[in-house]
Order: C-alpha cells, then sequence, then structure tokens
C-alpha cells in the first residue's frame, strides 16, 4: 500500500485568565495581568490573523478563550481600566524617548514601544471599540479560527470527582458562557490544565462537546494502547467524544527556555525591565502605587546567555532569527509527516498547544513566529496542512475506541501541581461547599426573589473559589497572598451567603454588593447543581 506523504498540524493557541475584578478599586495589581495580555498577545494575534484574511493567506487555527477571559474583556470597567493602563504606559514611553535621546540603540527600542502602544489603542479604542470578544468570533465566523470552550472558572477537574454534580456545573456554565459571547455551540473544549480523569468524557458529551485535548501521556498509555500513539484521536469508551494528545517534539521546541526558540539569545529579554532598573523617583509614577516595583513592558536589552551583562536588543536582528526558526519548525514538521505518513494508513495529525500568552508576553517574537510559520505553510511547501479538530474529526470520523489515562499538563503530568503541600488545605473546604450547594439547590428547586439572588450567588462564589490559578499561584509561589486571600474570601462569601439561607435571614444588601464586586455570569442558574 502506498501512504501519504502529507500530513496535518493543528495549532492549539490557550488564551486564559483568572477572574480579576475589583470595581471596588480604582487600581490592583494583579489587574496588570489582562492589560499586559491585550496589549502584547491579544491584538498582535489580532493584527496578525486579520492580516492574513485580508491578504488570502490560507490558515486554520484553534484557539481557546476561557470564560472568565471572556467575562474580563466583556465589563465596560476592565474597558476603562485598561485604556488608563496604555494611557500610562504611552505618557512613559513619551518620556523614555526623551531620556534615551543620547544612546540610539536604546532610543530606537522606545520609539517603537511608543508606536506599539498607540497602535494598540487604536485598535482596541478605534477598530474593535473595546469589543476584542466580537473580533474574535469575526474570525471565526469567517472560517479562519475555531474558538473552544472551557470550564466556568478553569476549575481543576480531576481533583473535583468527588462530587460529579460540580464538574457538570464547571463544564455546562462553561458552554453557556461560550453561546452567549459566540451565539453558537462549541464543538470542543480545553480541558483545565489538560486535567483528565476517565470517566469526565460523559460530562462532556451532556454538554454537546465533541472532542478535547490531553497532555501525551494521556494517549500513550490509554487502554488499550493507541494504534497511532498522539498522531490520531482516539474516541473515549465510554462515550463517541474524541480526545486529542500533544505531541512533544513540535511543543518542546517552542515551550522550553533552554532548548527551544525562546531562549535563543537575539530574542528579547523578558526579565530586564526598567521598572527594575531605573531611578525610584523616575518611575514611580508607572509602577505600583504602593511602591512596589514591577515590570512595566519596557525592555531593552536581549536574552545574551547566562549572563548579567546583557547586550542592548536589536529588534530587526530578532524578526531574522524567527524567520529562520519559523523555517526550522517547518522543516522539521515536514520530517515529521513524512516518516509518519510512511507507517500510517491514514493522514497523520500533528497537534501543537500553547499558552496563548507564551506569544507576544513572554515570548516577545512569538506572535511574528507564528505569522512567518503560517505563511511558509501556505505558500513554500505542500507536505504540512494546517487543521483544526473538527476538521479533521469530519475527514476521520471513526477512531480507535480506548480509555485515555488520568493526566494533567505541568510538573510530572499527574496533578502535583494542583495537589500540594501548598495547596492542599483547599480541597476539604471546596468539596464541603460544593456538597452544601448541590443540597441547597436540590431543596430549592423553584426558588424566587430574594432566595433564587441567595442560590445564584452561593454558586458564583463556589465557580470562583474553585479556579486552578489561586492553587497554581500558591505552588509557583507568586501572589500567593492574593491568591489565598481569593480563595478564603469566595468561600467565607458562600458560607455567608448560606448562613443566611438557612435562618431565612437573606440579606439584599450583601447580596447586592457581592453581586457587584463578585460579578461573573450574569445569566448563571443555580439548578445545574439539583441535576442526579
Amino acid at each position: 500500500m502506498q501512504y501519504k506523504k502529507n500530513g496535518y498540524l493543528c495549532f492549539v493557541l490557550h488564551a486564559h485568565q483568572p477572574f480579576v475584578y475589583h470595581p471596588e478599586s480604582a487600581y490592583l495589581q494583579e489587574e496588570n495581568w489582562l492589560f499586559e495580555a491585550i496589549t502584547e498577545t491579544y491584538i498582535p494575534l489580532l493584527n496578525i490573523f486579520e492580516a492574513l484574511v485580508q491578504n488570502r493567506v490560507p490558515f486554520r487555527l484553534t484557539l481557546s478563550l476561557t470564560p472568565t477571559l471572556c467575562e474580563m474583556l466583556a465589563k465596560p470597567q476592565c474597558t476603562e481600566k485598561y485604556i488608563n493602563h496604555i494611557d500610562r504606559l504611552t505618557e512613559l514611553a513619551k518620556k523614555e524617548i526623551v531620556r534615551t535621546r543620547n544612546e540610539p540603540h536604546f532610543n530606537k527600542i522606545a520609539v517603537m514601544y511608543l508606536q506599539t502602544l498607540e497602535h494598540s489603542r487604536h485598535i482596541f479604542v478605534q477598530q474593535y471599540d473595546g469589543n476584542l470578544i466580537q473580533a474574535f468570533a469575526n474570525l471565526q465566523n469567517q472560517g479562519a479560527i475555531e474558538i473552544l470552550s472551557s470550564a466556568a472558572t478553569h476549575a481543576y477537574l480531576p481533583n473535583m470527582q468527588y462530587n460529579p454534580g460540580a464538574v457538570r456545573a464547571q463544564i455546562e456554565t462553561g458552554v453557556q458562557s461560550y453561546r452567549t459571547c459566540f451565539g453558537k455551540n462549541p464543538a470542543g473544549m480545553w480541558l483545565p490544565e489538560c486535567g483528565y480523569f476517565p470517566g469526565l468524557e460523559t460530562f462532556l458529551e451532556e454538554a454537546g462537546i465533541t472532542y478535547f485535548f490531553v497532555d501525551t501521556h494521556g494517549i500513550l498509555f490509554a487502554k488499550p494502547r493507541p494504534k497511532y500513539g498522539v498522531f490520531a484521536p482516539i474516541h473515549c469508551k465510554n462515550s463517541p467524544v474524541a480526545a486529542f494528545g500533544r505531541d512533544i517534539e513540535s511543543s518542546k521546541s517552542v515551550w522550553s527556555a533552554q532548548s527551544g526558540y525562546p531562549g535563543d539569545f537575539l530574542y528579547r529579554d523578558f526579565y530586564r525591565d526598567i521598572g527594575f532598573d531605573l531611578d525610584y523617583d523616575y518611575i514611580k509614577p508607572y509602577i505600583d502605587p504602593g511602591g512596589e516595583r514591577l515590570f512595566t513592558g519596557f525592555k531593552y536589552y536581549r536574552i545574551t546567555g547566562q549572563t548579567d551583562k546583557k547586550e542592548p536588543y536589536n529588534h530587526a536582528e530578532a524578526l531574522n532569527r524567527a524567520f529562520e526558526h519559523a523555517g526550522n519548525f517547518l522543516y522539521n514538521r515536514q520530517r515529521q509527516i513524512e516518516y509518519l505518513g510512511s507507517v500510517m494508513d491514514r493522514t497523520p495529525v500533528i497537534v501543537a498547544p500553547y499558552d496563548a500568552e507564551l506569544f507576544g508576553h513572554w515570548w516577545f517574537e512569538g506572535p511574528h513566529w507564528l505569522n512567518y510559520l503560517i505563511r511558509k505553510i501556505a505558500f513554500e511547501q505542500e507536505t504540512v496542512k494546517l487543521t483544526t479538530p473538527s476538521e479533521y474529526l469530519a475527514e476521520y470520523p471513526t477512531n480507535q475506541v480506548c480509555e485515555p489515562s488520568f493526566s494533567s499538563w505541568g510538573q510530572k503530568g499527574y496533578s502535583e501541581v494542583w495537589l500540594d503541600s501548598s495547596n492542599d488545605w483547599i480541597y476539604r473546604h471546596l468539596h464541603m461547599i460544593e456538597e452544601i450547594m448541590t443540597g441547597c439547590a436540590r431543596q430549592h428547586k423553584n426558588a424566587e426573589g430574594l432566595v433564587r439572588r441567595t442560590l445564584n450567588q452561593m454558586a458564583r462564589e463556589l465557580l470562583l473559589a474553585e479556579s486552578s490559578d489561586w492553587a497554581f499561584i500558591m505552588k509557583s509561589g507568586t501572589m500567593v497572598e492574593y491568591a489565598v486571600r481569593r480563595t478564603r474570601q469566595h468561600i467565607a462569601n458562600f458560607l455567608q451567603l448560606y448562613n443566611n439561607l438557612l435562618t431565612k435571614t437573606a440579606d439584599e444588601k450583601y447580596i447586592t454588593t457581592l453581586e457587584a464586586r463578585n460579578n461573573i455570569f450574569s445569566d448563571i442558574d443555580y439548578t445545574i447543581y439539583a441535576r442526579e
């Protein structure tokens, strides 16, 4: 039999931010996570995708936009704060041009930053009217990208097996949020942290999901062992939902800061930032109002190597290197596909998932690399073709039936990041309030008025407490105080609401305050927890 010598590349970008929304505060350091991602990742990716469409470059890419991210992008208060944020950085950029006027290397970069900030503000305000969700939706409607759903608050689902109703609520609330944002049902779902446990697919099938992703070992250790490894999807044993596995080779070349492209010495150094380098009085207006030094996004040095003596960054040289790396990535995928095509009796698919924020935020040249890669795939070869999971399943609707292995991505790949001595204390509390939520929902199936508002807000507080981001931050050791405070606060809010429900002393003022502060999923229906 003569096998095919071509194959598919399925690029998956996972865009996620935890729900950090504080309308009661004019400024909060943690809100910068979203603002940095908008400027450095989301707008650059939109620029690239729209230019590709305008240039009639054929491409297909899969993108997840998590419900918490979409909820924040849709809020006018976040839009207003983002504009204030970018205006403040624009002011700093203008000062930087003056400060570096006698340093040609740095001055050129300062001018680039000013142009980037002004362009981002124009795109955000004038072109998109602050509505990035619609911008991505338009690309999906044009057939360029396929947008994935995710669990409501990016909860780590394997650690919630104890309460199946809580797993169902996370999945179905996430799907409902997707419908609200994009006006259609999602085909696929990004499992938070790629966390999978056997049987999870039954909840996905209930919600109308047809495929999801797991890390490499989730497929390789499936039962029975998949014939094609991670180079074809499998259908789950307990339902017809398909599982796609991550390809190690393509992932490592982009993920790894040591052996991958982002660690190249010509690329911009993320950690060397003027927020820490410059005189305190000069930089003070542009860091935390409390005086803590922060990343500003103004970085003038390239990685150079394992040394404190960094060389000045040269953007043109970095882009040339990104072009070379795009060619190298494509060459490797071509050789990979040629080999797979010689041993498989179907067209192989290489699944390459990454955090979207890697492109632009962590790896400054990443969006350019992706742009070069897509154009090279379109015009310089015929071996590799971009696809989406839905398209692949339409071509190959019949697949081997297996049971994927319990798995996650992250350190060691088996939940250690989200169940560790630094964060294991949260789960006894989460399991308790999950059980309480289920009991209350079943007891008050037809609640109205203040009781219904109480139950709906209890559901919001529970969902927010379950976010995997808090456990991750506790494990990673960054912003731990904030993560602990958020977890404790949502649990405390839930228990106070529960106590008021039990004693029939519901406090409308308290409920209204929580509805405004933890304002997520406005159309939530607590009765999702009442289902058997």
